[in-house]
This record gives C-alpha cells, sequence and structure tokens, in this order.
C-alpha cells in the first residue's frame, strides 16, 4: 500500500486529537485519582490475606476477559470506521454482539465442566470463582460499549462514564466490606452492581440498539475480526503472564500475604501509571486508523506522540522508584509496606509497556498482530521462567526482575521487527532535551536527600517534577527561538 504526505489532514486530525485528549482527560485523571483512593481504603478495611484473594481473583477476572471478550471490543474498534465508509455498521455490530455472545456462552461452559481444574491451578476458592463468571458479563460488554464509543469519537461520554463507573465501585465496595463485613467477595459485588449500570449508560450513550439487527454470520465480516482479534487475545494472554501470573505463582511458593503487597504494587503502579499515560493513546489510536485508511502516512502523527509519551512518563516513574518507599506509605497501609520493594520494578516496567503501544501500533494498521503476538509470547515465556526461578533467591525482588525485564524485551523486539513504511520515527530532538533537563533533576536529587534539611517527600518529588519540565520548556523555547532565528 503507497501513503501519501497530506499536512493539511495531519494537521485536522492533529488539532482533532489534542481535542479529544482534553475530552478524555477529566476520565484518565479521575481515573488515577480513584486508583489512588481504592488502595489506601481496601488495605484499610481488608487484612492481607484478604486483599491477596481480591487480587488472585482479579486476576484471574483478567485472564478470562483476555480469552473470551476483551479482543472483540478491540477488534470493533479497528474495524468500525472501514464499515463506516461502506455504510454496513448494522451487520457489522450485530455480529460483534453476536461474537461476544457464543464467546461468553463457551467460556461458561468450559469453566462449568472444568471447575475444579481452574480453582485448583489458579488456587481460588470455589465461591470466588463463581463471582468471577458473573462478573465477567458485564465487564465484557462494557469492555464492547467502551470501544464503540471510541469508534465514534464520543469521548465526553466515555469520560463521564469512565467516571461514573469508579466513583459507583469505591461507593459499594465501602458499603459492603464495612456495613456486611463480606471481606474479597464485596469488592466483587461492588463492581458487578456498578459495572451493570454503567452497561445501561454505555447502550444509550453508543446507541447500538439502534444499528442492531438479526445477525447474519457472514464470513465476510467475520474473518477479518477473527484474523485480527485472535493474535490480539494471544498477546493479551502474554501481558497478563509478565504482568498478574506471578501473583499465582507466589501464592503457590509463599501464600496470600506476599500475594498481597504484589497486588499492592501491581495496583499503585500499572493501573494509576496507565490510567494516566493512555489520555494520549485513547485520543491518538482511533484517528491514526481514519488517517491510515484514508492512505496517509501516519509515521510523522506516532512519532510526535510518542515523544510526548516519554516527557510525560519517564520523570513520574523515575521519582515514583526514587521514593517508592514514601510512595507507598502514602498510599496504603503500614502493614502492606514491604510491597515498596516492587515499586521501582514494576513503575519502569509499565513505561516499557505503554511505550510498546507505539511502537507495536504498526502490526495493528497493517492487521498483522500475529507478530506482536509472537513477540509478546516470547517476553511472557521468559518472564515466566525468571518468576518461578528468581522468587526463591531473591522473594518480592524476584517478581518485580522478572517483570521488568519481560517488559524490556517486549518493547525492544518491536523496535527491531519493523513493517515497511511504518517504521517509527524517533523524535530524537525530544528525547536529548529530556537527557538534558535530567541533569539539573539530578543535583535537586542530590542536595535534596543528602542536604541537612528535613524536606517532606511530597514536596521532594514535586519539585524534582517541577524542575525537570522548568528546564525542558525553557531548553525547548529556546531551541526554537534558535531555529526561527537562522
Amino acid at each position: 500500500m503507497e501513503f501519501i504526505e497530506n499536512k493539511e489532514e495531519e494537521q485536522r486530525q492533529l488539532n482533532g486529537i489534542f481535542k479529544d485528549i482534553l475530552k478524555y482527560s477529566p476520565s484518565k485523571i479521575v481515573g488515577t485519582i480513584g486508583n489512588a483512593i481504592i488502595v489506601p481504603v481496601y488495605t484499610s478495611l481488608l487484612p492481607p490475606e484478604q486483599y491477596g484473594i481480591y487480587s488472585l481473583s482479579i486476576a484471574f477476572l483478567s485472564f478470562l476477559c483476555i480469552i473470551f471478550s476483551d479482543w472483540v471490543g478491540l477488534s470493533g474498534l479497528r474495524f468500525f470506521r472501514q464499515h463506516q465508509l461502506a455504510q454496513d455498521l448494522s451487520k457489522y455490530l450485530s455480529v460483534l454482539v453476536s461474537i461476544l455472545t457464543i464467546n461468553i456462552t463457551m467460556m461458561f461452559i468450559l469453566c462449568l465442566i472444568f471447575q475444579a481444574n481452574f480453582c485448583s491451578f489458579f488456587k481460588i476458592h470455589p465461591k470466588y470463582f463463581f463471582a468471577v463468571l458473573f462478573l465477567i458479563i458485564p465487564v465484557a460488554i462494557r469492555a464492547l460499549l467502551f470501544q464503540i464509543l471510541r469508534a465514534q469519537l464520543k469521548s465526553t461520554s466515555y469520560t463521564f462514564s469512565t467516571i461514573l463507573n469508579q466513583f459507583m465501585t469505591i461507593g459499594f465496595s465501602i458499603f459492603f466490606i464495612k456495613y456486611f463485613h463480606m471481606g474479597a467477595i464485596a469488592m466483587l459485588l461492588a463492581m458487578g452492581i456498578s459495572i451493570s449500570l454503567t452497561d445501561l449508560l454505555l447502550i444509550y450513550q453508543s446507541k447500538i440498539y439502534i444499528f442492531f439487527r438479526r445477525p447474519k454470520l457472514q464470513w465476510s465480516v467475520l474473518f477479518p475480526i477473527i484474523i485480527y482479534g485472535i493474535p490480539i487475545a494471544a498477546t493479551s494472554l502474554s501481558t497478563w503472564i509478565i504482568n498478574q501470573s506471578n501473583k499465582f505463582i507466589m501464592n503457590n511458593i509463599s501464600g496470600f500475604k506476599d500475594v498481597a503487597f504484589v497486588g499492592v504494587a501491581y495496583s499503585v503502579t500499572l493501573p494509576l501509571l496507565m490510567t494516566i499515560f493512555s489520555i494520549i493513546t485513547i485520543a491518538v489510536v482511533p484517528r491514526v486508523i481514519r488517517m491510515y485508511e484514508a492512505k496517509i502516512d501516519v509515521r510523522p502523527i506516532i512519532s510526535r506522540f510518542t515523544g510526548y509519551y516519554i516527557l510525560i512518563s519517564i520523570p513520574v516513574v523515575t521519582v515514583m522508584a526514587l521514593y517508592a518507599s514514601d510512595f507507598v506509605n502514602m498510599l496504603a497501609n503500614p502493614k502492606f509496606h514491604q510491597a515498596f520493594r516492587l515499586i521501582p520494578y514494576f513503575a519502569f516496567g509499565t513505561f516499557f509497556m505503554g511505550l510498546a503501544d507505539y511502537t507495536t501500533l504498526q502490526y495493528h494498521l497493517a492487521n498483522k498482530t500475529y507478530i506482536e503476538f509472537i513477540i509478546k509470547l516470547i517476553s511472557g515465556i521468559l518472564n515466566m521462567v525468571l518468576t518461578i526461578t528468581l522468587i526463591p533467591k531473591f522473594g518480592l525482588e524476584g517478581v518485580g526482575i522478572a517483570t521488568l525485564v519481560g517488559n524490556f524485551v517486549y518493547l525492544f523486539l518491536s523496535t527491531i521487527i519493523v513493517l515497511p513504511k511504518l517504521g517509527i520515527l524517533y523524535p530524537f530532538k525530544q528525547l536529548g532535551l529530556i537527557f538534558i533537563s535530567f541533569i539539573p533533576f539530578y543535583f535537586l536529587y542530590e542536595g535534596m536527600t543528602k542536604g541537612t534539611f528535613n524536606i517532606p517527600a511530597g514536596i521532594q518529588m514535586l519539585s524534582l517534577l517541577g524542575i525537570f519540565y522548568a528546564v525542558y520548556f525553557l531548553m525547548r523555547y529556546l531551541t526554537n527561538k534558535a531555529i526561527k532565528n537562522n
């Protein structure tokens, strides 16, 4: 496929991306605040063992969603514009709903037949097993409808629904834990109620009921969805192996208490960071797909926002790693303090995983998601081997090292396996300014941590971020001014 340079369309989509970022920002900012609130609330209300059970249940839920539901929603986003242009959205959306229904039905059949095997393999009590099974129904519906809203560019509706769902989940969880003393099951019940109510709102916002017709499962519609979606599911499963299978391995080796430490470290890094980092990704991807379908060169846009991602994320994860102990003290109950040992590994692992969203976008555009699956599978297998090997030797740090290496290898492979005319254009100028900005950052850190004054950790963190961005934008201003003068 030949791609052309279209500056006018590129600028139009660029303006649209910035507008979408502003519209999506409230949901992501509130989501970040919500994730930050959840951890101290849950760790205060639950003992480590119950929090460990909750973490395992959510990891099991994520496992089932990856296999049976999430890839359907992502396929819905990828091909929505294509079918919209062809004016056959009714047929397309009906097929998506049919696939999701068939998948969930198959999931229930398999899980009921092999219940004992699932419970034994994942070390999960039957009570939590069945709670997760029923929870996946509203979760799967939400995942599909959220992607449809993104494809429709209804960022305001997406934002409102996300915020509402976040606060309802927190409210119901506190209510059930505090007044009914239900432990970990209370949070699963709260999620089920809040997500079900959100689903009703999403059905109205997306107006999927207008397009839905009696489905005819035509191979011409099914085949691209399956070819695109199945590798995504396999890739997501490899991501799950890297970031969440460690909870089950840790449970087999050390028990629920150490699982709770892993769960807390995970909760204050990956969900917290990716929620705020995805403000860019969630706005960029739908419009990049539109440009690609119009045969416009998308590499400049991807390059620009890759630089923005690094600019936003790298100072944050660096500060989080440097102040891991203080960070956990601020966001979790003292009985979970040992989770700080994992923070540096999980924070930078999350950075590598988020950056890979930009380097692997090429495979999604070219509908060659099997390449992403292969490199993620390699990373996942490596992570699994390292996790099993390193936990007995290094304990919690073994989990962290394995997670960091797995995510880095995934990013590295995606940068060297490049498709023709889709290779990322690295923003070297921006990377240079970021590197320079870390020089005063380093000296300020040394001065605050080794000086005689006792400066609160929170002020130190904000000061470091402040000096970094002040130097960066000053250097950028001076550089642009020098270019204009020449």
